[in-house]
């Protein structure tokens, strides 16, 4: 079996079509159908089915097709770990983090990675986990440090430290002043929220109707939690979103309204691909990681 038959099918089952699939290889239509016969030849199986459509994948051909990602994983792996052996680099590191994960906290890992490492290449993405999980599993990131997610088969997770999620509004909204605001008093508010699929918000629904309330009224959807607090700050949009993170932009007007039923403490942790290649300098980080997350604990 060759590593170069198994890459072709992969394209074949991706694309469900030879011409296309040939032109992504840049080979012509009979040799993709020469590499497909060898690996049926090998295998003593029909690994697609034509249609007038094109290709449908058979049953063995769809299994192929799950364990042809984890050889593609493992054989980047591999280049990885010979290339840094090679040209006698500490590593490079392709790290996923949320938007509202505490900067201070970030900046502080990355910073003492440099000077214990400052050969390492950081490549830092910002996003959310519905973005960077599937980059996860597709090796296309190394780290996430973001909040825990619901599902996390086939991850490596481990919490780092807590986050409380509040409401927040404009010092110049109408409940700001307020010792206790109910939920009924959010009634015909309108919000800033990241998307609707995130934690934080399905929260924040799932509060609502618990309460027999009609769902929060959406008056502005953006995944930078900075752009969303500076948008509540000169306006009257409420943000169900970090402390952390309120506390850390500077000169920014808003206030943490005292609702009880949305104050939420979170885990904040990081998240590897299980079985994935760690280099020494993604172990290093993770170290630095866990000892900073423990002082801010500890002085919580």
């Amino acid at each position: 079996m060759e590593l170069r038959d198994i890459e072709y099918f992969a394209v074949l089952a991706e694309h469900g079509h030879f011409g296309r699939a040939a032109a992504a290889l840049g080979i012509t239509q009979p040799a993709l159908s020469k590499s497909l016969r060898r690996l049926e030849t090998v295998l003593e199986v029909k690994l697609v089915q034509r249609t007038a459509k094109g290709v449908e994948l058979t049953t063995e051909g769809s299994a192929l097709r799950l364990r042809v990602n984890e050889l593609r994983l493992s054989l980047q792996s591999v280049t990885r770990e010979i290339k840094e052996i090679a040209d006698g680099r500490v590593g490079s590191l392709r790290v996923g983090v949320g938007g509202a994960i505490s900067e201070d906290l970030l900046s502080s890992a990355f910073a003492r990675l440099r000077q214990e490492a400052p050969r390492t290449k950081l490549d830092v993405i910002v996003s959310d986990n519905d973005e960077m999980v599937p980059a996860l599993r597709r090796g296309e990131l190394d780290l996430i440090v973001n909040y825990m997610p619901i599902q996390a088969e086939g991850l490596v997770c481990e919490h780092l430290c807590h986050d409380d999620y509040v409401v927040c509004a404009s010092v110049g909204h109408r409940l700001n002043g307020r010792k206790r605001v109910e939920l009924r008093d959010l009634l015909g508010e309108r919000w800033a929220w990241a998307e609707p699929s995130l934690g934080s918000q399905q929260k924040l629904r799932e509060t609502f109707r618990d309460a027999g309330l009609p769902p929060p009224d959406v008056g502005l959807e953006c995944r930078s939690t900075a752009l969303r607090l500076r948008s509540v700050a000169k306006s009257d949009l409420l943000d169900f979103t970090s402390l952390a993170v309120i506390r850390q932009i500077a000169r920014i007007d808003v206030t943490v309204l005292p609702i009880k039923e949305l104050t939420w403490r979170r885990s904040v942790g990081f998240l590897q691909l299980k079985g994935a290649y760690a280099p020494r300098a993604l172990q290093r980080l993770i170290h630095i990681l866990r000892s900073i997350s423990k002082d801010v604990e500890n002085r919580a």
